[in-house]
């Protein structure tokens, strides 16, 4: 498998594309989906069951803003996979809260079951375009612990990042030099930069993961049908958080008029106080008080 500079991809960091190659009901997407998650949890598991949370990704008008992917591993840990191409800033409590949510959605009512019964779970997040903590690190892993006494709590929830935006410097390590983890995440950030297609090439040699998503991946991208409705779907998005930016530019724009008028009128008011003092120091001034 490799790609050739006139071969033109989807951008895999858009979440309807991301979702269409590791969801496939194929042996190659369901084996990069596997590859992908042991990668990230540094442990080899392999996926028996994907679950979709939202409508099927052909139900266009009718799907969430954000696709991720929810799966159970072989041995029942349940991990949830989404990649955003424009995080929001408040994407940490975000994670936490839907961590908290796949965690506590196991059921372990009934007389022969206890709180040991629960399943390790998994959140993981790729980030496209913006860092949202502050150092260089692409990869990081979230869990409860004291902070004080530095202590683990050995719980058995995670939270997995990876930013997409810090790889300036690892672009330009030699892929035998690169981990896993930053083979896929420079496999995902410039998969479309045709400039970078022979490493990216290089990495697919030596990553049976990173090769299978891209087999997926360029047969989505030859298939004129798919290719239309995955476009269309990333159309009718942008165009929808188009329509939300500008409702809120405009609401902001005519908040801003009555600021502004109404810091006019108090200047002006501001204006008239000071001449009437003007003219009552000039009355005062010529005897007339």
């Amino acid at each position: 498998m490799q790609f050739t500079e006139n071969d033109d991809l989807i951008d895999i960091r858009h979440d309807n594309v991301f979702k269409a190659v590791f969801t496939k009901n194929t042996p190659e997407s369901q084996g990069a989906l596997s590859k992908l998650i042991s990668t990230l949890i540094k442990r080899e598991v392999s996926i028996v069951t994907i679950t979709a949370n939202e409508p099927p990704i052909e139900n266009l008008r009718d799907r969430q803003i954000r696709f991720d992917i929810n799966c159970i591993a072989n041995n029942g840990e349940l991990i949830n996979v989404e990649m955003s191409f424009s995080p929001n800033p408040f994407e940490p409590v975000r994670l936490e809260f839907h961590a908290g949510k796949l965690f506590i959605g196991q059921d372990i009512r009934g007389i022969e079951k206890s709180y040991n019964d629960l399943k390790e779970s998994y959140t993981i997040a790729i980030l496209a375009k913006e860092s949202i903590f502050p150092d260089d690190i692409i990869l990081h892993t979230f869990e409860y612990y004291d902070s004080e006494h530095n202590i683990s709590l050995n719980g058995r929830s995670r939270i997995i990042t990876i930013e997409l935006s810090k790889l300036d410097k690892i672009i330009e390590k030699p892929v035998k030099d690169m981990s896993p983890p930053e083979q896929w995440a420079i496999f995902f950030q410039y998969l479309t930069d045709k400039a970078k297609r022979e490493k990216i090439n290089e990495i697919i040699e030596c990553q049976e993961g990173i090769k299978m998503a891209s087999e997926v991946l360029n047969t989505i991208s030859k298939d004129w049908n798919e290719r239309c409705r995955l476009e269309s779907e990333l159309k009718y998005e942008l165009d929808l958080q188009s329509k939300i930016i500008h409702a809120k530019q405009q609401s902001d724009e005519k908040w801003q008029k009555v600021v502004d008028d109404k810091d006019a009128k108090l200047a002006d008011k501001d204006a008239k106080i000071e001449q009437l003092r003007s003219q009552l120091a000039e009355y005062q001034g010529g005897g007339g008080g």
